[in-house]
């Protein structure tokens, strides 16, 4: 491995830790939800799912075939369990349950 590459996967690394542990450490929790500090906070988790998603179905969408249907059963099965359920978790599998399907019966 060049150590470039690992060099910018510590940096990316102890980023995301960061990311993840100083709200919890700052106790945040007496900001309140007003100021703008909290509206930036509160909206990075979307934010953050959608970039994923977005970089997750670009290629698939541009490729097409048999991995578009496969995230596109995805994402309907994460719609519908979520709509039906409102867990998280429930809709998480249920997106993979239903991208697996897609896969075994379109083939993969």
């Amino acid at each position: 491995m060049r150590s470039e590459v690992l060099f910018l996967c510590l940096i990316a690394g102890g980023l995301t830790y960061l990311w993840r542990y100083l709200p919890i450490r700052l106790d945040l929790g007496g900001m309140g939800t007003r100021g703008w500090v909290a509206r930036f906070l509160a909206s990075t988790g979307p934010a953050a799912i959608a970039t994923l998603f977005v970089a997750e179905m670009l290629p698939v969408i541009r490729e097409g075939g048999p991995g578009l249907v496969h995230g596109a059963a995805g994402v309907l099965g994460v719609l519908a369990v979520w709509a039906w359920a409102r867990s998280v978790v429930a809709a998480t599998l249920g997106g993979a349950v239903a991208a697996g399907l897609a896969a075994f019966v379109f083939g993969g």
